[in-house]
C-alpha cells in the first residue's frame, strides 16, 4: 500500500480508537482535521521522515538519595540536602537528545502493537529522529504546524529534543494525558523541509495503584500536518488601531489586528509570561489561575483556589487571585483578593506569605504588583476584592495604599491615590506609573499618575501624567504596561490607550472587549490582552520587558 492511502482524516483515525475524549480533545476535533497524516506504524511512514524506532526496556533500580533539607540560606526544607536515604529510580534515563541509543533494538514499525516491557510495574523507552520531508503526499509542509501524536497502552510521556515540558495542571503536551488517551506534542508551527526533531517516548504500565496483568504497547503513532492549524471562526483579524499621532507608526502597524486565543471566562486579569513559554493569568471571579500554552493552543487550570477558601466565600464577587508576576528566580508572586495578601509560589511548590498587613492592620485586597530590578516589590491595595469595597466592615486600613516590600518589611510608598490599580515602571525605573480608579470620585477616576522613584526605593510626590476624563465611556482604567521605548499602554475606557513618555496620546487599540490587563510575551513584541471573557494578543514593533529568569 502506498503512502497516499495512509493519509486519512483525523476524525476517522480517532473513531477507530476505543477511548473517551476529554474536553480538551473535543475542542481539537471541533476545529477541523489535519491536511495529512504520516502513520509511523508503517514502513512507508518511517521511510518518508527518515527515521527508525529504537527500543529498550527500562528497569526499577535501587538508588540512594537525600532527605529534604535547606539550601543556600533558605530555611524551608525543600531540597535534597539532608541525610542519605535508600530509594528507587528508573534506568536508563533516555530522554536527553544526546542519549546514545545505537545499541538498542531497532523495531519493525508494523510491530508496535506487540506487547513489550516486563509486565506489572514496568516501563520502557521508544526513540526516533524525525526529519521533515520536502513533500508529504501532495502537500508541501513548509510553514505547516506539525503535531506528533501517540497513544500508548497505558500511559506515556514525550521528550522533544531532550526536553520534557511540565508545569502545574498540565495534561498532555508531553506529560501523561490520561489512561490510554492520546498524547499530542506540537513540534513546530512553521515547518521547514529538512528540519529535525528527536523524540523519546517513555511508556508506563498502569494504573500504578492497581497494576494490571498486561504489558506496554503502542496503539497509534502519527505526525499530523496542518497547513494552517485551525482556530475558531472569526477569531482572527479583530479590532482596530486608532491613530492620533504619527508617532504611533514606530510603535505598532496601524493595520495590525487582534487575534482571539480563548474565551468563556468570567473576568480575566493579571497576565504574566512565563520563561518556559506559556502565559499565566487570573480569573478572580472563579478563584483560579489559568495557563495558556501557545504550542497546543489550549487553556488549562494551573492553580485552583488561587485567592480564597474561606467559609464566607459566597459573599465575594472576586475572591480569587488578581495580579501576577515573577521574580528573577522564576518564582510566581500572586495578589490574593480574598486572603488579602501577597504570596510567593516556590518553584518546588510551597507557598509563603510576602505581605498581609501594614502596621498590624490587614491589607485591603492587593490588586497589581511589579518588581524593580533590585528585587523590591511594589503593589497597589484598593478594596475592590472585598464584597462591599470601600464600605466593607472587614476593611481595616482607612486608606488605599501603594506599598513596597523591601528586606521582608512592608512599607507605605504613598496614599495619595484614592483607587490605585495598575502599575508599571519606566524603562530606566526613575518613574512608577499608577492608574487611579476611585469609584467614589467620578471626575477623578480615570487618571494616570507618575511617581518619581527615590534611591532608597520610596516614592516622591506624584504628578498627574494623563487624565482620561475627556471620554464619556463609563469604564475606568485598569492595567498598565510600558514598552522599551518608554511608551505607556493603559487599559482605559473603550480600549487600550497608548501614551508617549511625555504624556501625549498617540493612539488606541480597540478590540472586542476592553482589556483589564496586559503582558509582554513570546518574543517580547507580543502583547497579550486579558479582556473580561476573552484572551487576545496583538503584535507591536517595540515590545517590552518580561519578568522572570535572567538570561
Amino acid at each position: 500500500m502506498n503512502l497516499l492511502n495512509k493519509i486519512v482524516p483525523v476524525f476517522l483515525f480517532l473513531g477507530l480508537l476505543s477511548i473517551s475524549l476529554t474536553a480538551q480533545e473535543s475542542r481539537e476535533l471541533a476545529v477541523g482535521q489535519a491536511d495529512a497524516i504520516v502513520d509511523l506504524r508503517t514502513h512507508e511512514g518511517v521511510k518518508l521522515v527518515k527515521t527508525a524506532w529504537k527500543y529498550s526496556d527500562a528497569k526499577i533500580i535501587d538508588a540512594t538519595f537525600n532527605a529534604p533539607g535547606a539550601s543556600k540560606g533558605d530555611p524551608l526544607l525543600l531540597y535534597p540536602t539532608g541525610k542519605k536515604i535508600p530509594t528507587q529510580d528508573v534506568a536508563p534515563k533516555a530522554g536527553p537528545a544526546n542519549f546514545n541509543d545505537s545499541k538498542w533494538e531497532t523495531l519493525d514499525p508494523t510491530t508496535l502493537e506487540e506487547r513489550r516491557g516486563n509486565g506489572l510495574a514496568s516501563f520502557n523507552w521508544y526513540r526516533l529522529n524525525i526529519t521533515i520531508p520536502e513533500k508529504i503526499g501532495k502537500i508541501d509542509p513548509t510553514g505547516s504546524t506539525i503535531v506528533f501524536e501517540v497513544v500508548v497502552d497505558d500511559y506515556s510521556e514525550i521528550w522533544v529534543d531532550g526536553k520534557l515540558s511540565k508545569t502545574f495542571g498540565q495534561s498532555g503536551n508531553g506529560m501523561v494525558s490520561g489512561f490510554n488517551s492520546r498524547n499530542r506534542v506540537f513540534l513546530t508551527d512553521n515547518a521547514k523541509p529538512g528540519q529535525t526533531f528527536q523524540l523519546a517516548i517513555f511508556g508506563i504500565n498502569g494504573p500504578m495503584a492497581d497494576i494490571p496483568t498486561n504489558y506496554i504497547w503502542i496503539r497509534s503513532a502519527t505526525l499530523d500536518v496542518y497547513k494552517k492549524y485551525p482556530t475558531a471562526k472569526n477569531w482572527e483579524g479583530l479590532g482596530t488601531i486608532v491613530k492620533t499621532s504619527n508617532k504611533l507608526d514606530a510603535i505598532i502597524d496601524t493595520d495590525a489586528k487582534i487575534e482571539k486565543l480563548a474565551d468563556g471566562f468570567q473576568f480575566i486579569e493579571g497576565p504574566v509570561w512565563h520563561p518556559d513559554g506559556y502565559l499565566l493569568f487570573s480569573d478572580p471571579n472563579t478563584n483560579v489561575i489559568y495557563k495558556y500554552d501557545p504550542a497546543t493552543k489550549n487553556v488549562l487550570i494551573y492553580f485552583t483556589k488561587s485567592g480564597y477558601t474561606g467559609l464566607d466565600i459566597g459573599e465575594y464577587h472576586q475572591p480569587g487571585s488578581n495580579g501576577l508576576t515573577l521574580d528573577q528566580n522564576g518564582r510566581l508572586f500572586v495578589c490574593q483578593h480574598g486572603n488579602r495578601q501577597i504570596i510567593k509560589h516556590e518553584r518546588k511548590g510551597p507557598i509563603s506569605v510576602i505581605s498581609d498587613n501594614y502596621n498590624g492592620k490587614k491589607l485591603n485586597s492587593p490588586n497589581d504588583l511589579v518588581f524593580k530590578s533590585n528585587g523590591t516589590l511594589y503593589f497597589t491595595d484598593p478594596p475592590y476584592g472585598l464584597p462591599k469595597a470601600f464600605d466593607d466592615p472587614r476593611k481595616e486600613l482607612d486608606f488605599q495604599g501603594i506599598f513596597y516590600v523591601k528586606n521582608g518589611k512592608t512599607k507605605l510608598a504613598s496614599k495619595a491615590v484614592g483607587g490605585p490599580n495598575g502599575l508599571a515602571f519606566s524603562p530606566d525605573e526613575k518613574y512608577l506609573y499608577v492608574g487611579n480608579w476611585d469609584i467614589r470620585d467620578v471626575m477623578h477616576s480615570k487618571q494616570v499618575f507618575r511617581f518619581p522613584v527615590k534611591a532608597d526605593d520610596s516614592l516622591g510626590e506624584p504628578e498627574l501624567f494623563f487624565d482620561m476624563v475627556q471620554t464619556d465611556a463609563g469604564e475606568a482604567i485598569d492595567g498598565i504596561k510600558v514598552d522599551v521605548a518608554g511608551n505607556v499602554f493603559v487599559s482605559g475606557p473603550g480600549g487600550l490607550w497608548i501614551l508617549s513618555s511625555s504624556g501625549e496620546l498617540l493612539g488606541k487599540i480597540i478590540g472586542p472587549e476592553r482589556p483589564a490587563n496586559m503582558a509582554w510575551g513570546e518574543d517580547g513584541k507580543t502583547l497579550f490582552l486579558a479582556a473580561h471573557t476573552g484572551l487576545y494578543k496583538i503584535k507591536v514593533k517595540t515590545g517590552g520587558k518580561m519578568p522572570g529568569i535572567s538570561k
